[in-house]
């Protein structure tokens, strides 16, 4: 009798079948090993090179207190668009610095790429003359609303910040008194940027508008007709925009020394008071800058923007620094 040789075809089918299966088995799991070794590189190189990143970046924010401390060490009483600090770092080749170096010669540094760009603070209506230490005030509500005009944007925006503002900053002072009141429903903090008088219900594209012209800084400064743009001269001095526009022609030629020449060159009339006159809040120097800072770290693009106080000639202090993303100045 014959042997049946589908029934012995059976048990070598079952092992090959068996062994396919296994070898599956193997490779999924091996590909997966590899996969997890390959993320963890990946995340591995990604954290250093971030980390190398914000590095780099911090010099960026050293090179610029160095601008700072030398403009003031040089005994300048006067800020304007003309000296170093107003003159942006184009994007330059890390290596470019590290050549000038003896120890650094042969161009073989990081493939990585620094700009940057110190602008003055100053130069922007300081929104902390809304509500300061003394409260809020009907006269700077009136300079922010000619300010508003003068960029196209609705004068009941400059009403509705001031507000909310006024109400954040007597929220604050009753949280300082009382700490208990904390979880009140009325807490709002006080915005530390632009984009956040948004929480006041104001529309982000009139936040846009206003952004070149306003900033937030906790304490009490002056605008600089050196540096200001014909807007904010406009709402800080009380003037048209032909008085305006004459400062800024004016001082392209040569810079205000004094207020008493820009307030001539804008043709601010004289107070019908003196004795009780509301001192106008300008200057011609600057003590707080903002320093912008892009670094290009391979396939890495990293964006800081950093509100420094300059404090006499050899101080400068870090008052605020965030992190901006790749398409926001």
């Amino acid at each position: 009798m014959r042997p049946n040789r589908s029934l012995a075809r059976r048990p070598r089918g079952a092992a090959i079948l068996l062994a396919m299966l296994i070898l599956t088995l193997v490779a999924t799991l091996a590909a997966g090993m590899v996969w997890l070794q390959w993320r963890g590189i990946e995340v591995e190189t990604s954290e250093r090179a971030r980390a190398q990143g914000e590095w780099l970046l911090n010099g960026a924010l050293d090179w610029a207190r160095l601008i700072l401390k030398s403009d003031a060490r040089a005994g300048n009483t006067v800020d304007h668009l003309g000296e170093p600090w107003a003159m942006p770092l184009a994007e330059s080749r890390l290596s470019t610095f590290l050549s000038s170096d003896d120890n650094h010669a042969d161009d073989s540094g990081p493939d990585a790429f620094l700009s940057g760009q110190i602008t003055d603070a100053n130069a922007r209506y300081n929104l902390f003359q809304l509500y300061g230490a003394q409260g809020t005030s009907r006269l700077e509500l009136q300079n922010f609303e000619n300010l508003c005009s003068a960029v196209g944007v609705p004068v009941t925006v400059a009403d509705t910040i001031y507000a909310g503002l006024g109400q954040s900053w007597s929220t604050t002072q009753s949280l300082d008194n009382d700490p208990s009141q904390k979880d009140a429903n009325n807490t709002m903090l006080l915005p530390t940027d632009v984009e956040q008088l948004a929480w006041y219900g104001v529309d982000p594209k009139q936040l846009k508008l206003l952004e070149p012209y306003i900033i937030i800084i906790p304490a009490k400064t002056n605008v600089n007709v050196n540096t200001a743009p014909p807007e904010v001269l406009m709402a800080a001095m009380g003037i048209n925009r032909g008085g305006a526009q004459a400062i800024v022609l004016q001082r392209a030629q040569k810079p205000f020394t004094s207020i008493d020449d820009a307030k001539k060159a804008g043709n601010v009339p004289p107070p019908a008071n003196p004795a009780s006159a509301v001192p106008l809040n300008i200057d011609v120097k600057s003590d707080y800058f903002e320093v912008y800072g892009q670094l290009r770290y391979e396939q890495h693009v990293l964006r800081e923007r950093t509100l420094v106080h300059r404090v006499g000639m050899q101080q400068v202090d870090v008052l605020r620094r965030e992190r901006l993303p790749p398409d926001v100045q």
